[in-house]
């Protein structure tokens, strides 16, 4: 039977053992990854029965709130690799050590990007381009959501814990019952009460009526309370990371070495994300001018797209996951194995999520919207993207790989480079001609570009410095 433990011994594993675990490390990130964007699916189908201007609401902060979302992620995850590297080289100590820290620093990070997300909340809508009644929705639904990001980033904090850690099952089931917990507060918060008929009989569903504002604080509130349990399954029962009797009294005072090692991990990855959402930004700011129809459209495909792409970040975290676990127990050659085989995964099955979409994107969109412009709008630019899946499957499973070794630098700036350097410009020139239509064929140009340069880099092997041995800093030296 294949097992994490197994790097950490040094057992030797075969092929089979290796694609084994890869699998197994893989089924549940997915899941989890699916039922996270199912659970924004079901929110955006249910804002779309209250309109256009809804949705556009909606449509005109996604981008925003991806980058502060991913802004806390990718600052957990200066610490998650961290714990990866010490549990590979059996160092259950220190692992703990930096998992007390990373509480600490990530609470304050979240709670101080809270405040900017506060702070701008109101005039954001209007520096997007939004216009008249849509930007009242656009504010409220950004303001909600912002101001849950000190217990989101704890969220993030514990399920990167528990994934690098080898535990991709207790994330995945959570994931399942945040989504499910989101639908039934969604049901009950959007809409006002009203009757319905069921089986010949008349029933009254009660309802809060509040509109855009309940689906951001349903969604918030399903967030909040699995970001509790997933964090008390962290410190109470995951082997190698529980903090009780002593372990929970000792310092939570970050240090400096953790905050460096963290940092340079992190801060890649986060000037990345900041810059490719800024570019998500500028695209919103190119859309904009389109109109309603073309805002609803393009933020309803965007996430309906989102259920082709999401197994690959699964399997990306799988990546990070054994490919960090194999580097801090110095198994090299696991490594790249580990890298080669969660690649190509991604990329088949992307390759079939993309099948799939081309065939249903007409159904993905009319359970979002019954605007059949917007429906059809965003059929059409599902169908262009479906072309560039199996390339961008291979730019996010390589890149989990290269997070997993604390290679962070070279392929953060492949990732905004590509946008900017190639997106970007394509869109800005097709915009005004042919629509989001053209937008979208920039995007598809792109993300192949984007996984062609990663697989290169991934060939060369520059990724992995097997001489030098991976820094694991004593997390006992005070800052």
């Amino acid at each position: 039977m294949a097992d994490i433990k197994q790097i950490q011994n040094g057992e030797h594993m075969s092929l089979g053992q290796q694609i084994a675990l890869t699998a197994k490390l893989s089924a549940p990130a997915i899941i989890a990854q699916l039922s996270t964007i199912l659970m924004q699916y079901i929110d955006a189908s249910m804002v779309g029965r209250l309109g256009a201007d809804a949705s556009a609401s909606v449509g005109l902060m996604n981008s925003s709130l991806w980058m502060f979302w991913g802004v806390c992620s990718m600052l957990t995850m200066g610490f998650s690799v961290q714990v990866a590297h010490r549990l590979g080289a059996k160092d259950g100590q220190g692992a703990k050590a930096v998992l007390r820290q990373g509480i600490v620093a990530c609470a304050i990070a979240g709670t101080i990007m809270a405040l900017i997300g506060v702070a701008i909340a109101w005039q954001l809508p209007h520096w997007l381009g939004g216009k008249g009644e849509i930007c009242h929705g656009a504010s409220v639904y950004f303001l909600t959501f912002v101001s849950a990001l000190p217990v989101l980033t704890m969220n993030y904090l514990a399920g990167g814990m528990l994934r690098c850690a080898g535990n991709m099952k207790v994330p995945g089931l959570l994931n399942v019952g945040m989504c499910l917990l989101d639908i039934l507060f969604n049901f009950f918060l959007i809409f006002p009460t009203r009757s319905v008929i069921i089986g010949g009989a008349e029933i009254t569903l009660p309802g809060a009526g509040l509109g855009i504002f309940g689906a951001a604080l349903g969604t918030v509130a399903a967030e909040c309370l699995i970001a509790g349990v997933m964090m008390w399954y962290l410190i109470r029962r995951q082997p190698d990371l529980t903090l009780t009797g002593a372990e929970a009294h000792k310092s939570y005072r970050p240090t400096r070495e953790v905050l460096r090692k963290a940092a340079k991990i992190a801060v890649p990855m986060t000037t990345e994300h900041i810059i490719f959402c800024g570019a998500q930004i500028t695209i919103t700011l190119i859309v904009a001018p389109l109109g309603v129809v073309a805002i609803a459209a393009n933020a309803f495909a965007v996430t309906a797209e989102s259920l082709c792409y999401m197994p690959g970040f699964g399997i990306g975290e799988a990546a990070t996951t054994l490919c960090g676990q194999s580097y801090g127990a110095g198994r090299y050659d696991l490594v790249r194995r580990f890298c080669h085989l969660t690649t190509l995964l991604g990329v088949a099955i992307m390759t079939v999520m993309a099948l799939i979409m081309y065939a249903c994107a007409h159904m993905m969109m009319a359970v979002m919207t019954p605007v059949e412009a917007i429906a059809s709008l965003g059929t059409e630019v599902l169908r262009i993207e479906a072309w560039a899946e199996p390339m961008y499957a291979a730019s996010i499973v390589a890149y989990g790989a290269f997070v997993g070794v604390g290679d962070t630098l070279i392929p953060a700036t492949m990732n905004f480079g590509s946008i900017w350097l190639v997106r970007i410009p394509l869109a800005a020139i097709m915009a005004p001609t042919m629509g989001l239509r053209g937008v979208w064929i920039a995007m598809c140009i792109e993300l192949v570009f984007r996984g062609l340069i990663f697989l290169w880099r991934m060939k060369t092997g520059k990724w992995l410095k097997p001489h030098q041995k991976p820094e694991l800093p004593d997390p006992w030296v005070e800052a």
